[in-house]
């Protein structure tokens, strides 16, 4: 399967404040399922990545972590 989102097994997104997504299908119990792959690289190069149903889903669990984040670094 084809995928912009690494090249060589290697994440593409590289700018930092910058995120990708794709949205695969596939079926479960004759229902077609999508779910959304998400990159997103922090302002200080860290690589966030998650599956979930929506685009909304994953930026909230991006939201938590960058939350996360800030908390432990206070």
């Amino acid at each position: 399967m084809a995928t912009k989102m690494t090249a060589n097994g290697v994440c593409t997104t590289t700018a930092p404040g910058t995120e990708q997504y794709e949205t695969f299908y596939s079926a479960h119990r004759g229902k077609r399922i999508s779910r959304v792959m998400y990159d997103y690289r922090d302002t200080d190069n860290e690589l966030f990545s998650c599956g979930a149903h929506t685009l909304a889903e994953c930026r909230r669990k991006r939201d938590e972590w960058l939350n996360n984040k800030q908390n432990t670094q206070k």
